[in-house]
């Protein structure tokens, strides 16, 4: 196997790794901090972000991506984009505390001008670190990567739960929003050793910047379909609701943002290297494809299944009317851990305009859809959510793949596995919670229902569907730093 197949397929493991251990982590930091807050804390917080978050995706411009994307960077053009993104940072942050009052006076909550203006200079702290960031994941340095990500979010969260019982309330989620990107940034800082050069004319940045805005369009429009239902909810059910159902959806998401993003850092950085070999991009999006595929469907079953013991066990009983709305998000895994990585794909290849035009069809259907479940409330905007995702998946895996070296019989043929053997081992724990629904202890049911979901997933994927020496040379090779074999990457 070449050199950048090993590195690609090391580094991979080791983030994925590195990520299910931020995994457990934060579901235990929700778990602490859901008992010492109350829904209305992380609702007033959730309100503020869910309207930033879209200012948010302005303060990198897409510029991250550029870099990574295109083949030779020059230290000049690093330097301004670094500037740029810094400019946009400050920008964001004035423009976020100016506007305080009038986001305080939308949701009819004063209390949220200080949370606001408080959570403006996130954009700065984090503009800061765009482009070291980059750049690690340029040198393929994952493994650094993944330790700056644990131990902002150790720190930040730390910092939170100390907050929290000493009584800060909703401030020691502030608190966290804002520790997070000031110490990941001095990390990025001092892991890389880089300093900006200052900013010079003519260094031939006009193709990154029309890739980054692109990008951040599509960003955009991501974000308010994605987000748009909790701005609703806020808006017209209240803190307390938005509360609850953004623990939900917050809850819901870790599997695949988390796993996702870490495979997708890899992914992304090696698709863009190889994107003129058609044979060897193929290879490498379907392997991690595949990889994100194993580690994530499970969950989707695992979550439908278990909802209440879930809720029950790691949010407390305060969140009890989370359960069913965590339940009826589940489908949303399915469809964003197949969905997601294609867009390693299309943007390693420069088709950021396609990724555009998939968004501008989907946004609307979703936020109609909002509009039709608010009055049910959170379940009917959570059944809107699962229901356009799940049929809009087919579609929008044709259109991603159309015209590029992976066929959509290529990503069926991949996802076929894992989810049949998904979908058995859903089954086979739906059965052990039958015969065990008398029992009241949540841990327990948890504890051996997913020990059943587990092995009857493993056994299914391993044997039943012959892929045994494919993960377990996979597993040998990375454990025993043996070199590789090229039969793991073709």
């Amino acid at each position: 196997m070449d050199k950048l197949g090993e590195k690609v397929l090391k580094g991979g493991l080791a983030r994925v790794c590195a990520q299910s251990a931020n995994v457990l982590l934060r579901i235990a930091s929700l778990a602490l901090l859901a008992r010492l807050l109350d829904p209305r804390d992380f609702g007033l917080v959730g309100m503020v972000v869910a309207v930033t978050g879209i200012l948010s995706l302005f303060r990198d411009f897409g510029l991250s991506a550029a870099s990574v994307q295109h083949a030779h960077v020059t230290e000049d053009q690093t330097s301004n984009l670094f500037w740029i993104n810094v400019a946009f940072g400050a920008a964001l942050s004035v423009v976020t505390a100016i506007s305080a009052p009038l986001l305080a006076s939308f949701y009819r909550e004063p209390r949220l001008v200080a949370i606001t203006i408080a959570m403006a200079g996130t954009f700065l702290l984090n503009s800061a670190g765009i482009q070291h960031s980059a750049r690690l994941q340029r040198e393929m340095r994952f493994t650094t990567l993944s330790v700056i990500d644990t131990g902002s979010w150790v720190v930040s969260t730390g910092i939170a739960i100390a907050g929290a019982k000493a009584g800060w309330g909703y401030w020691a989620l502030v608190a966290m929003a804002v520790t997070g990107p000031l110490v990941s940034t001095i990390a990025f800082w001092a892991a890389t050793g880089w300093v900006p050069r200052m900013p010079r004319r003519n260094t031939g940045i006009g193709s990154m910047l029309r890739f980054g805005g692109t990008l951040t369009l599509n960003g955009i429009v991501v974000y308010i379909a994605s987000n748009f239902e909790k701005i609703l909810l806020g808006r017209y059910w209240g803190a307390d609701v938005i509360g609850i159902y953004g623990r939900a959806y917050q809850l819901i998401r870790i599997p695949t943002d988390t796993l996702t993003g870490a495979i997708g850092e890899v992914a992304f950085s090696a698709l863009s290297r190889v994107q003129d070999n058609a044979d060897r991009l193929r290879n490498y999006f379907l392997r991690g494809y595949s990889l994100v595929l194993a580690l994530t469907l499970p969950a989707t079953f695992a979550c439908a299944v278990f909802a209440t013991d879930l809720i029950a066990y790691i949010l407390g009983p305060k969140w009890t009317e989370a359960a069913p709305i965590f339940r009826l998000l589940t489908p949303t895994i399915l469809v964003f851990a197949m969905a997601n990585p294609l867009a390693w794909l299309v943007s390693a290849l420069g088709m950021v305009m396609r990724g555009l035009k998939i968004s501008l069809v989907i946004a609307p259907i979703l936020l109609a859809g909002y509009f039709i479940g608010l009055p049910y409330g959170p379940k009917g905007v959570a059944i809107a959510y699962s229901g356009i995702m799940v049929l809009w998946l087919a579609p929008v895996i044709a259109w991603s793949v159309r015209g590029t070296a992976v066929s959509f019989g290529d990503v069926v043929s991949t996802a076929s596995k894992p989810l049949i053997a998904s979908a058995v081992a859903g089954m086979a724990a739906l059965s052990f919670l039958r015969l065990f629904q008398h029992n009241d202890n949540h841990l327990t049911r948890l504890v051996l229902g997913n020990a059943v979901l587990v092995s009857t997933y493993l056994i299914t994927i391993l044997y039943v569907m012959g892929q045994k020496s494919y993960y377990i040379a996979l597993f040998k090779k990375f454990v025993n730093r043996q070199p590789l074999q090229a039969e793991i990457l073709t």
